[in-house]
Order: structure tokens, then sequence, then C-alpha cells
């Protein structure tokens, strides 16, 4: 077929048309994807995050960065410290941290210091500033032997720091390894710490690190009634979110007293998703030792309401569970006393149980409530939850404790979370600084 001039010129200008219409779509799918909620931002390789008081809207602070990082290696933000060097300088600064609070084989306090930094004291959590103590066992307030440095105890006397002890502070930096799992006390130290803050009138700098269980999200929500130190947010059992994301979702959703919102900044991770498996090198607490107890925690620790050992006083700890009447089942051991046990349930008395060693095949997505189911079973008449008001607190709620006794199955307790773990999924992805 032939055609004329007129012809082609036709199909020219349809054909540029076309282009002409490809290319503002192109440009309106790009200017959609760049439009961000007042919430949260697409994270770039060179930000701090500033949650904005008094409003909860994120403002991003970009920062020249020229560091060469592995790849597929997640960079916690204590090791981007050098982002916020300039608003650190000439700063009395207060340290919250403990042994977790390493980047390599430094502490943060030893490097602050390093860097000549102004460092005035350090807020030591549950375990105390060496995760060394029980859990429970109060703290006192001491001073470090290695800097000379005041150690303010926040599992003592109080749990949220004085104004007298922020009166000569003029920002908090807060750097701890959590677990991710509600009834594990760093993020109740982190809501005193913030608290304090907003009150005093003191920033708050967070370096984020990821979360060994922050791939799912899992359990039933905390009711305001059950409210204490080991759960005092309405959030699952696992809520699977960094330390980071958790304080601008306590700042966003004005959990603090009175609603007050706390000045915060967070240096978020590099090469991090929530998908990311990530292994803790230094132990959180004397009695998660190992990657399969940190996976277990948020199954095992609701037995630590009932007659039943999780192991506390073996070299195992949160990795087998067991009681002296568990006579039928082959494995057995004998809890004794030793640093971060020191009274443990059964001490020197041989408890008969499960090994769940080889447990970590696969990785979890979900609590296991059939230990609980299964422990019940073979106790029978013998007595089980022996702690009622510690369980609730520990579960968040006392549905648990009766769809137990009444014989639910995992699955018909399972259904019952549902609807508030789709509620708080909703909440919790306001926050979220990683896909």
């Amino acid at each position: 077929m032939k055609y004329s001039k007129d012809n082609a010129l036709v199909l020219n200008v349809r054909k540029y048309t076309k282009l002409l219409c490809l290319k503002s779509i192109l440009i309106l799918l790009v200017s959609s994807c760049s439009i961000q909620s007042p919430r949260r931002s697409t994270l770039s390789e060179n930000q701090v995050i500033e949650q904005c008081a008094p409003t909860d809207t994120l403002c991003i602070r970009e920062e020249s960065e020229q560091v060469e990082y592995p790849v597929n290696t997640p960079i916690l933000g204590i090791e981007r410290l050098h982002l916020f060097m300039d608003s650190l300088q000439n700063k009395r600064i207060a340290v919250v941290s403990n042994q977790t609070s390493m980047v390599g084989n430094v502490h943060l306090v030893d490097t602050l210091l390093s860097l000549g930094l102004h460092v005035e004291k350090v807020f030591a959590p549950e375990h105390g500033f060496r995760g060394q103590a029980d859990a429970g066992e109060k703290v006192q307030s001491s001073i470090d032997k290695k800097t000379g440095l005041p150690l303010i105890s926040l599992y003592g006397q109080n749990k949220k720091p004085l104004s007298t002890d922020l009166a000569n502070i003029d920002i908090v930096i807060y750097d701890i390894q959590d677990v991710g799992v509600r009834f594990y006390t760093y993020i109740s130290t982190l809501h005193y710490v913030m608290e304090a803050c907003a009150e005093n009138n003191k920033p708050l700098l967070v370096l984020d690190r990821p979360n060994p269980n922050g791939h799912y999200v899992d359990g039933p929500l905390l009711e305001p009634e059950y409210r204490s130190f080991v759960g005092m947010h309405p959030v699952p059992i696992v809520y699977g979110m960094t330390i980071g994301e958790y304080a601008m979702m306590i700042n966003g959703e004005h959990w603090l007293q009175e609603g007050i919102s706390c000045k915060l900044w967070v240096i978020p991770c590099r090469n991090y998703t929530h998908k990311t498996k990530y292994v803790i090198s230094v132990p959180p607490s004397p009695n998660l030792k190992s990657e399969l107890a940190i996976a277990l925690y948020p199954s095992l620790c609701l037995f630590e309401g009932t007659t039943v050992s999780v192991g506390r006083g073996t070299d195992r700890p949160f990795e087998l569970f067991g009681h002296p009447k568990f006579t039928d089942t082959s494995f057995q051991f004998t809890p004794v006393s030793k640093p971060g046990a020191k009274n443990p349930l059964y001490e020197n008395k041989v408890c008969y149980g499960f090994n769940l060693q080889n447990s970590l095949s696969k990785r979890r997505y979900e609590i296991n409530l059939n230990y609980l189911i299964q422990a019940k079973e073979i106790l029978d008449s013998l007595p089980f939850i022996d702690q009622p008001v510690f369980f609730n607190r520990l579960a968040g709620t006392s549905t648990l404790k009766e769809q137990l006794m009444a014989g639910w199955s995992a699955k018909e307790i399972r259904s019952t979370w549902q609807p508030g773990l789709d509620q708080f999924k909703t909440i919790r992805k306001k926050y979220l600084l990683y896909p």
C-alpha cells in the first residue's frame, strides 16, 4: 500500500501524540510515587528521621555519607552516628544503653568518649548496664569502673529518669537491642525515657537496630486493665517493629502521659527490611543466649506465670520446657543456681519435658500455643497457671487463661486475636521505616 505525503504527515502527528501521551502518563506515575505521607517518608541512604513534636509528622534531614558499606549486611544506627555528629558537638549527653550497645567490639559509650563528646551519665535498663542481673532483680545505681561515669538504674527505685537526672543534660541517646516482644521490658524503659525527655524538654536520639522477630505480628492485644511494666501499650505480643519505629508509634499515638510528645530523632538502619533475618551477636539478656531462644521467647515466656519451667538455671533457657511431673517424657534437665538465674524454678530438682533444640528448621511466623496446651493436658488436675495475675499481664488479657482452662484449641484461640491484629496492623503501618 502506498501513502501520500498527507497520509504520512497524519501518521507522524499521531505517532508524536501517542509518545507525548505516554510521556505525560509516565510523569504522572513518577510524581504520584514521590508524594509522601505526612507520617512517613521513603528512606534514602543519607537520612536522619525527625518526629517533629508536638505533631507527629516526619521531617527528613539529608546528610552527606561518604562511607562504603557491605551490600547485603544490615547497617545499624550506631554505625551511622556520623550523620548526627554536628548536633552532638558541645552537648552534654546521657546514654541509655546496656551490654548490647556495641558496634563491632566497641561500646557506644566508649565510641562517644573517643570522639571527644561529653557523656555525662548512663541510664541502665533491666539486667543492668552489663546485662548480668536476673530477670526482675532490682538494679542499684553505681559508678562505671572503666569510665567513671554515673550509672543510673532504671530498674530499681525508679523506672523513669528524674528531672534532676536530666537537669545537666542537653540530649539523650537510646541504643539497646530489642527482641520485638511486648513483655520484654526494654520498650517500657523506652516509654519512660521518652516521657521524661518530653516533660523536661530534652531531645531523644534513637539509634535503630534490626528486630530478630520483626518479620511477623501475632498474639492478643494488651487490654488497658492489664497494663504493667511487662506490657504498657495496646499492641500484640509480637509487634513486628524496630525500636526506632516503635518510638515513633509511642509518640504518634500519644501514649505518653497526658498525650505529650517527645522531640525524637531516629537514625535508621541500612540494608534492612522486616523480612531480613538478623542474628544478634550479643545476648540481649542473661537467659536469651541464642537465636533459638529469641525465636521461642514469644511462645515460651507465657510459661513464666505457670508451674512449668522454661529452663532457667540450665545452659539452654528458653530452648526447652518441663516439670517434675512430666514423667512420661524421655528428656530431662535439672535447674541449678547460676549467674542470671540465682533462684530458678525447681532448683536442684529433676524436670522432665521437651527439648526444642531442633525446632528452628523453619522460621517462625506465629506464637505456638500448642506448648501451653500440651503442658496443661499432661498436668491434668495438677496446678498449672499458679500465678494468674502475672499470667494475665504477660498475655495482656484474662481471656487466654480462660480459653486454655476451657480446653480451646490453638486454632480457636487464634481466631479471637484476628480483629485486634487487623486493627493494630493499620496503626503499625503508619510508622514503618522499612518495607
